[in-house]
């Protein structure tokens, strides 16, 4: 394929990932008329007019998001064929990484994975992006995001997945307002918070709506952050993860963990990546530091 050729598609597949061009002429290092001159060359030869836009950002058609995974793939493997050879060097790497995590993976596996940077003695700026469980397939496949951790089951044949930890769902409040022995009316008379599913958790809602208990809801939040401290000012109840439930009691001691009354698991959490053969060297490395930091059942 000519040099030319070459150059075209890495401008289609740049500007599908920044959806800008300004912003893809800044990754190209060339000028805005040329990456609009190449843009204008690509939409000729595929028949398509491949981005459309749309204020400030350049949405892809149906047809660009067709192209955009083989040609990516197929960029990514003739840059690893014609880079050197030399293994990956962490202790030199500065770039920028990002994760996507949601609030709860943020509390619960950032402490840990950086300490496994730290350990590597890598310094690259990692960038933690907020999860909405709607978007984590195209950020991960245009490479707004490097990894993401989440319960949300994407079976995307354009991603890499393995499976984190399993997780299960228990109830937890203040020790001043105990919940009363497990069992089925245990919830009689309790007021809930609920948090929004967003993040891709959405057993909670599913609960508390199959077991009627939504007009007893009090509380609906966007984030668990604020959780601990509300159910310890107060007798509210939260239906959570039990790891989740078991950090916030190590910064609140006076919250209480009790069992749910009926079967508490749902989707495990996993890790997802693009494909491998569209991973870079700092995006392998990047994964293997993750899973060796992430806690595993």
């Amino acid at each position: 394929m000519p040099l030319a050729d070459l150059n075209q598609l890495r401008t289609f597949v740049v500007l599908y990932e920044v959806r800008s061009v300004t912003a893809a002429a800044e990754r190209l290092q060339v000028t805005q008329p040329t990456v609009s001159y190449t843009l204008a060359r690509l939409r000729e030869r595929f028949g398509d007019e491949l981005f459309r836009r749309e204020g400030h950002v350049m949405v892809p058609t149906s047809k660009a998001t067709q192209l955009f995974g083989p040609l990516h793939e197929a960029l990514a493997q003739i840059d690893a064929t014609v880079s050197t050879p030399d293994a990956f060097d962490p202790g030199s790497f500065s770039g920028e990484l990002t994760l996507g995590l949601t609030s709860i993976g943020e509390q619960t596996f950032l402490p840990s994975i950086m300490a496994a940077l730290a350990r590597e003695g890598a310094v690259p700026h990692l960038q933690v992006e907020r999860l909405d469980a709607d978007q984590v397939e195209d950020g991960l496949v245009r490479g707004a995001i490097d990894l993401a951790i989440t319960v949300s089951v994407l079976e995307s044949p354009r991603l890499w997945r393995t499976r984190v930890r399993g997780v299960e769902y228990v109830a937890l409040s203040s020790g001043a307002h105990p919940l009363p022995r497990t069992g089925p009316r245990m919830f009689d008379g309790r007021r809930f918070v609920r948090v929004s599913s967003r993040g891709g958790h959405v057993y909670p809602l599913q609960a508390l709506v199959e077991h009627g208990l939504m007009p007893q809801v009090a509380l609906t939040v966007e984030e668990y952050a604020t959780v601990p401290a509300v159910l310890e000012a107060t007798d509210l109840v939260v239906l959570l993860p039990r790891h989740v439930a078991e950090v916030f009691g190590g910064w609140f001691p006076g919250l209480r963990i009790a069992e749910l009354p009926w079967p508490g698991h749902s989707t495990p959490v996993a890790l997802y990546t693009r494909r491998e053969a569209s991973l870079s060297p700092a995006q392998r490395w990047f994964r293997s530091v993750v899973l060796d930091a992430l806690p595993t059942d």
